[in-house]
C-alpha cells in the first residue's frame, strides 16, 4: 500500500502496489490495483485495503473513504481462487499485519467509523460484490454488471453475500445466490443495491464529489447515523440502548455547539469530531 499522503498514483511502486492510496482534501481514495487479475482478493489486497481504513480513521482529517479498482474490467472479481486454490498465503505473523487483516474484517463487515462510499469502475462478483454491498453509499458504471457466482464453483456467498437482504428485496438475493447470473447496472440501482450510475470514465469522480459532500457533516453525527440505521435493519432490539448512547454523545458534543454556532452565524462549520 502506497502511502496516504500520496496525490498520485504515477509513481513506479505505487503502480506495484496491490492498493493504491491517495488523497482528495479530506477523502481517502483506496484503489485495488491488480487489473490483470481482475482486481480479484488475495492477501496483498486484504491488508492493503484493511490497513487504507486504518490511516482513515486514525487521520482526523480524513472523513470518508472510497473504495475502488484500476481499469475498467472489474471493481473487483472476488476471491483469487488461484491463491485460494493453493493453500492461500496464511495468517498474517506481525502485529501490523494482523492489525490490517481485522481492520479488512470490519470493512467487510460494514462496521467502519467512517462512512465508506464504494466507486464500482466496472464488474463486482462474488466477494467483489460482497465488499462493494459493505459499502455505505455506491456509485457504479453503467456498463457494470452484479453477480454472486459461488454456487456455480461449488461454494456460497460467504462474505455476506446471503445478508444482502439487508440492503435489497430478498426475491432479488434468492436470484443472485441461487441462479449465479448477473444483473445489470441499471436494475441494480432499480432495486436499491446502486446509489448513483455515472458513466465509466466518470464513476470516481462521481463518487469523490459524493464522499466530499459527506464529509462535509460532523463526524459524531455520521458514526451515530450509521450505526443506528444498520443496527434498524440488521438488529432492532439493539438500537434504543445505542441510540440513547450516541444521544448523549452526539447532542452534548462540541461539535453540536459548533453546528447551531455556525448556522447562526451562517458560516461553514468547523468539526472536531468531538
Amino acid at each position: 500500500m502506497t502511502s496516504p499522503d500520496s496525490n498520485t498514483a504515477s509513481n513506479d511502486k505505487a503502480d506495484n502496489a496491490a492498493v493504491v492510496i491517495e488523497r482528495r482534501d479530506a477523502v481517502l481514495i483506496a484503489r485495488i490495483n491488480r487489473p490483470d487479475a481482475r482486481n480479484s482478493l488475495n492477501s496483498a489486497v486484504i491488508g492493503g485495503l484493511g490497513s487504507a481504513l486504518l490511516a482513515a480513521e486514525e487521520d482526523s482529517e480524513i472523513r470518508a473513504l472510497v473504495l475502488t479498482g484500476t481499469g475498467d474490467r472489474a471493481f473487483c472479481a472476488g476471491m483469487d481462487l488461484r491463491e485460494f486454490a493453493s493453500g492461500g498465503a496464511g495468517a498474517p505473523e506481525s502485529a501490523d499485519g494482523k492489525r490490517a487483516a481485522d481492520a479488512f474484517t470490519r470493512l467487510a463487515a460494514s462496521n467502519t467509523t467512517i462512512p465508506v462510499i464504494g466507486a464500482a469502475n466496472a464488474t463486482a462478483v462474488g466477494g467483489g460484490l460482497e465488499l462493494l454491498s459493505a459499502c455505505d453509499l455506491i456509485v457504479a458504471s453503467t456498463a457494470a454488471k452484479f453477480a454472486l457466482p459461488e454456487a456455480k464453483r461449488g461454494l456460497f456467498a460467504a462474505a455476506g453475500g446471503t445478508s444482502l437482504g439487508n440492503r435489497i428485496a430478498l426475491g432479488v438475493v434468492l436470484e443472485l445466490l441461487l441462479t449465479g447470473e448477473p444483473i445489470t447496472a441499471e436494475r441494480a440501482e432499480r432495486v436499491g443495491l446502486v446509489n448513483v450510475l455515472a458513466e465509466p470514465d466518470q464513476v470516481l469522480e462521481t463518487a469523490i464529489a459524493l464522499a466530499t459532500t459527506v464529509a462535509a457533516n460532523a463526524p459524531l453525527g455520521l458514526a451515530a447515523s450509521k450505526e443506528l440505521a444498520r443496527l434498524a435493519v440488521t438488529d432492532p432490539t439493539a438500537v434504543p440502548e445505542r441510540r440513547k448512547h450516541w444521544q448523549k454523545t452526539v447532542f452534548t458534543s462540541a461539535d453540536a455547539a459548533e453546528g447551531a454556532t455556525a448556522f447562526i452565524e451562517r458560516r461553514t462549520p468547523n468539526w472536531q469530531g468531538k
